[in-house]
């Protein structure tokens, strides 16, 4: 009778065995399941933030390039404007120079 209540026992423990073997499988297995998610979730979240960070970047380029072409532009009028200012102020006054210059040139002193 204690052969087979000794049996019996070392039946239950080999069931509790597998059975705890089974439980440790099923966890290991959903950890790398959970793992391989939480993988995927980040490599998704790292290609939309470098998507958001490359639009950012274009962005700012175009704006700083089309800032650029538009001072280019203003600038080119703004000297356009100072050299015919420049070129007006010279004609008023180039008669006036002359006759100074040519005064100067003339006059004798003793």
């Amino acid at each position: 009778m204690e052969a087979i209540r000794g049996q019996n026992g070392i039946q239950l423990l080999l069931a509790a065995e597998q059975d705890a073997q089974q439980i440790v499988n099923t966890a290991r297995n959903a950890k790398m399941a959970r793992l391989k998610q939480a993988k995927e979730e980040a490599e998704r979240e790292v290609a939309q933030f470098r998507a958001q960070v490359e639009a950012y970047f274009q962005r700012k380029v175009a704006e700083s390039t089309g800032d650029s072409g538009s001072n280019v532009k203003r600038l080119e009028i703004e000297t356009d404007a100072k050299i015919q200012h420049l070129k007006m102020e010279a004609a008023r006054i180039s008669h006036d120079v002359m006759q100074l210059l040519l005064k100067h040139v003339t006059t004798v002193k003793n």
